[in-house]
């Protein structure tokens, strides 16, 4: 890649276009430019046999100069850089800041491409792209242009992991005005790219981006969340923003509250496998315990029917002694006999 500071300093990332795409290029409009002269040749002589040779000669000349030398000139001046050869091969001539070339550049590049390319046959244009660092011919040097290759593949767009379900909407009421581009971008390329960096390094660049999102909206980072889950709530967050201020105002999906680990997907921590504490589920809500945490030290109550007693739906379970037990709340479902 070749950057180009154009005039209003914005930097451009363009591929210069190489020796062998331009001698393809080269060939095809030589090619074109060849038969067309031919066919003008034949028109001219059958016009032209009852003048004089002088005559003959000059409107050779004058053949020549218009086919071989200002068609590509003129082609390149109409379609802004891109001859037929070029276009076949996907390459544009450009002005060194990249703009679009004009008359005087198209007409610069054409009277030296005569002698470098017509008259000796390629080899001064050769030799002069292989040792410039962008593959300029001397046209090029002398025009101020620069052929780039326009077919350039297009990168893939980097999938940004969603942040764990129970951040989702956590961060509905954080001030994002004062959020600059630049670090939106920076958190935006880490996120998508956090599982092709080392796990030291992506931790530490997620703490310090974290960091830097905290002091840009004058809240900390809760208290035992992961930084890369934290700035994928926060872009969600903004995102959901933008599409309510585009297509109208709606509600935001909050996540169901309960004992959802913060090392979800790509968010664990690389130190330590240790999972971190979730808020507190509400009052109504009862955390299911998980398959592999060990029995609960109160029985279970015996099946309906039986002489341990009988459990009826919506009851709390009940210790030997009658009464439910504190940290047993109801929750309205048996568990299996």
């Amino acid at each position: 890649m070749s950057e180009l500071v154009t005039g209003e300093a914005v930097a451009l990332e363009l591929r210069p276009a190489r020796l062998p795409s331009r001698t393809l290029a080269i060939l095809l409009d030589v090619a074109v430019a060849v038969v067309v002269y031919v066919a003008v040749m034949v028109v001219l002589v059958l016009s032209t046999a009852s003048l004089d040779e002088a005559a003959q000669i000059a409107v050779s000349i004058a053949a020549f100069l218009l086919v071989l030398v200002g068609g590509p000139i003129a082609v390149e001046t109409l379609s802004h850089g891109r001859s037929l050869g070029k276009m076949a091969v996907g390459l544009r001539v450009v002005r060194d800041d990249g703009g679009p070339i004009r008359f005087r550049h198209a007409l610069v590049r054409g009277a030296v491409g005569v002698v470098e390319i017509l008259l000796t046959l390629g080899v001064v244009a050769v030799i002069a792209s292989l040792v410039s660092a962008r593959g300029r011919r001397i046209g090029d040097v002398f025009a101020g242009t620069l052929v780039v290759r326009e077919r350039v593949p297009a990168a893939q767009t980097g999938f940004v992991p969603p942040p764990p379900p129970w951040l989702v909407g956590r961060f509905s009421g954080l001030d994002l005005s004062s959020v600059p581009d630049d670090l939106w971008l920076a958190i935006r390329q880490y996120l998508t790219r956090m599982r092709q960096l080392d796990p030291q390094v992506g931790w530490a660049m997620a703490a310090r981006l974290a960091t830097d999102l905290a002091d840009r909206t004058g809240t900390p980072v809760p208290h035992g969340v992961v930084p890369a889950a934290y700035l994928a709530a926060v872009v969600q967050e903004r995102q959901a923003r933008e599409a309510r201020r585009a297509f109208g105002n709606g509600t935001s999906a909050t996540a169901p509250a309960g004992g959802v680990p913060v090392a979800y997907g790509p968010y664990a921590s690389p130190v330590s496998p240790a999972v971190y504490p979730a808020p507190a589920p509400a009052a109504d809500v009862v955390p299911v315990p998980a398959a592999d945490s060990p029995a609960p030290s109160a029985p279970l109550p015996a099946p309906h029917g039986t002489a341990g007693g009988s459990t009826v739906p919506g009851d709390a379970p009940s210790d030997s002694s009658g009464t439910t037990p504190p940290d047993r709340p109801s929750s309205g479902f048996a568990p299996p006999a």
